[in-house]
């Protein structure tokens, strides 16, 4: 049995993502909290507990291994069949700002590994999310 619940799971996926480059911008938040607001993953999860939930991740990530210790927490609480929600919700937060950083690019490939995303299921969830993330000109 899991310590944490599978939306914190995802909320911890999330902050994870948000915080690899060691700033969580104001598009990363509003797209967290979005998230959490519209995703049927959530529909059991008290909007309240967000804040909640993110510094529990924060004080978890400052320890040593805290890294470790939070991929482990998410892999536990999340069953195999949803590892590919646990993958877009991590790009997601990646692309949120509009760029990619090196440490957002090597911690997605860190999630592909501890959740075993073979790389068909990748590459569909990160076109999908780059398609998302497209604009027209003014």
């Amino acid at each position: 049995m899991s310590t944490i619940t599978p939306e914190t799971a995802l909320v911890y996926t999330m902050v994870v993502v948000s915080a690899s480059d060691d700033e969580m911008t104001d598009s990363e938040l509003t797209r967290m909290t979005g998230l959490v607001g519209y995703l049927p993953a959530f529909t059991n999860y008290n909007v309240e507990r967000l804040r909640i939930d993110t510094a529990s991740c924060i004080e978890i990530l400052q320890s040593e291994e805290g890294l470790d210790a939070v991929l482990g927490l998410i892999e536990e609480a999340i069953d195999d069949t949803h590892t590919d929600l646990v993958y877009a919700l991590a790009c997601e937060i990646a692309a949120s700002d509009g760029a990619l950083s090196q440490e957002e690019l090597r911690l997605l490939e860190m999630f592909r590994h501890y959740l075993d995303i073979d790389r068909l299921t990748a590459a569909a969830i990160e076109r999908g999310i780059a398609a998302r993330q497209k604009t027209f000109a003014a």
